[in-house]
């Protein structure tokens, strides 16, 4: 049987970084579930052994019914019967075998009738459904809504929602509208508190609304009379049992055709708030959209992967003059780098999972007690990290994945671009991820935060110290002197005083800080695995080309210039 799990090492690779020691730790809570769940783990080997089980089973699911489902399902696609959506044929069976393994709502606690995981094996199943279908893996990754519901709601709601994710409870965020898309704070959605009934009432309409029928929808509404801003805006839960919300269509997409993308009509429907009023954007939705960005991070490494496995694939099988064309030199290295920056930007992916599996876990922690000043640290420490690594791995994966996307059409010739092979709509698909959870122009913009306070570069120093073998000395020296020059460049930039200055380098700065972050963690990884060391090397000198043409765009750009960009 195949298994996406199984036939990517690099997987289990990452899922064994020496770091989960203690995210497992602080995350099972020193193993105290063992006494009353049979299925909670003793020790760390324990807890490794339920994840990797956990990911083979899942991996077998994406390779032996997901995947085989995705080219009807993108065919077929969801409709509209009755005001409800009805899903492909292939999407209800997917959905069926994941909820048949326990695998929906993974990461809850246990008594929520989760299976208690951190957010790298969870990040990890994301990657692996995604390879398999893209679209579907947004049906199945809005699981992330029960993290708001845990981590903001009330007991009461805990206790009624959570649960049903095991059972196959599919979930909705209900955020954007006709006119506020990126533009959260236009939200006009109304709700109302119903003294009679005692419970809010929702009125008005969403648009672009990913899996807009679910079961369970997370949306943001105007519950503050008079205010236009995010101040105004609180987030509530709503039942679709209540039966109060219409699908008025579904969006005719260009790619991840088996996610339903729904316009809904609100009329009267009861709803139930979540937290704090007025805290719905600043505070609830902020913590979902990291979560949601984290997913397509995942989401654009399984396209990708599952991109290069076709170009590789039909490389190796398509003769022309006498030999296939994974010999021809321009073909073969395609192929090497488009596996390089895979391996590069999978390795950003789980080290912001790491950061974001640390200052989740201390939360938790602090509900039950008082955190020490280092734990206290600590959480700031990996709260900011994930902060400015996660718009990052975003802005990257996304577009990366794109170009990856691109490459594996280009290998396939004229057959990429008829829809007798994958990667025509596995090219489809990739598009959305630099788009939605916020475009690529938008992550430079949260992520430009980690530039301009230092962020970015304090992490650089701290890789710095990382102990290597004496063979990969050489590459840490390079990266060195790239940190160097990045330095420069940014206090230039910063030193200017000039808001449009920043904010016209910003994407080159970011870029800049991520091909350095990346060239790290691979010289990380090959320190583990020796087997990395060839993607070290050819990832660190693509870093230099890159920054260098960055470096100098910077430096040879006056202020005065900014005025050529401006459209007249």
């Amino acid at each position: 049987m195949a298994n996406f799990y199984t036939d990517n090492r690099d997987l289990r690779f990452h899922l064994n970084h020496p770091v989960m020691r203690k995210i497992v730790r602080m995350k099972e809570m020193d193993y105290r579930d063992r006494d009353q769940y049979d299925y909670a783990p003793h020790d760390y080997e324990d807890a490794m052994d339920n994840y990797d089980r956990v990911l083979e089973i899942i991996g077998a699911i994406c390779a032996d019914v997901i995947a085989p489902n995705a080219e009807d399902v993108d065919h077929e696609g969801p409709e509209v019967v009755d005001g409800r959506v009805r899903y492909a044929r292939g999407t209800q069976e997917n959905h069926e075998a994941l909820t048949k393994a326990g695998v929906i709502g993974m990461n809850f606690p246990r008594r929520y009738d989760g299976l208690n995981f951190p957010m790298v094996p969870y990040v990890m199943a994301a990657e692996l459904v995604s390879r398999a279908d893209a679209g579907f893996a947004n049906i199945w990754g809005l699981q992330d809504c029960g993290e708001t519901i845990l981590e903001f709601a009330a007991d009461e709601l805990k206790e009624e929602f959570l649960p049903r994710f095991n059972r196959g409870a599919t979930a909705a965020m209900d955020l954007t509208e006709p006119d506020a898309g990126s533009d959260l704070q236009a939200v006009q959605l109304k709700a109302h508190y119903d003294e009679t009934r005692g419970t809010w009432m929702l009125n008005g309409v969403k648009r672009f609304i990913t899996n807009g029928d679910a079961e369970i929808s997370l949306v943001l509404a105007r519950s503050e009379e008079g205010t236009t801003d995010g101040r105004g805006l609180s987030l509530f839960v709503y039942d679709k049992a209540e039966g109060a919300v219409t699908v008025r269509r579904i969006e005719n997409k260009m790619g991840i055709k088996g996610s339903p993308t729904c316009e809904l009509v609100f009329r009267n429907a009861p709803a139930r708030l979540i937290g704090e009023r007025r805290m719905g954007l600043i505070k609830y939705v902020m913590s979902l959209m990291n979560g949601a960005r984290l997913g397509v991070g995942a989401q654009s490494v399984g396209i990708a992967q599952a991109a290069y496995g076709e170009a590789r694939k039909y490389a190796s099988e398509r003769k022309q003059f006498g030999k296939t064309i994974d010999q021809f030199p321009p073909v073969y290295e395609m192929l090497t780098l488009m596996r390089v920056r895979i391996e590069a930007m999978r390795s950003l992916l789980y080290e912001t999972a790491r950061f974001v599996d640390i200052y989740k876990a201390w939360s938790f922690i602090s509900e039950e007690r008082k955190l020490e000043k280092e734990e206290r640290d600590d959480l700031k420490s990996n709260t900011r990290l994930a902060d400015i690594y996660t718009p990052m791995v975003k802005l990257i994966s996304s577009e990366w994945c794109n170009s990856i996307a691109y490459d594996a059409v280009q290998i396939h010739g004229g057959a990429g671009f008829i829809k007798d092979f994958p990667v025509e709509r596995l090219y489809r698909d990739a598009r959305i991820t630099s788009i939605y959870e916020g475009t690529s122009q938008l992550q430079v913009v949260a992520a430009v935060r980690g530039v301009t306070t230092g962020g970015y570069l304090a992490q650089m120093r701290e890789y710095e110290k990382t102990e290597l073998r004496p063979e990969l000395e050489h590459l840490r020296r390079i990266l060195i002197t790239l940190t160097d020059d990045y330095e420069k460049r940014v206090a230039e930039v910063v030193a200017a005083g000039n808001n449009e200055l920043t904010d016209f380098h910003a994407r080159r700065m970011v870029e800049m800080a991520a091909n350095i972050i990346m060239g790290h963690l691979l010289l990380q990884d090959a320190q583990r695995d020796a087997s990395f060391t060839t993607s070290a090397k050819l990832f660190v000198s693509l870093a230099v080309s890159e920054n260098r043409t960055r470096s100098e765009y910077i430096k040879g750009l006056e202020e005065k210039e900014l005025g050529l960009f401006k459209v007249n």
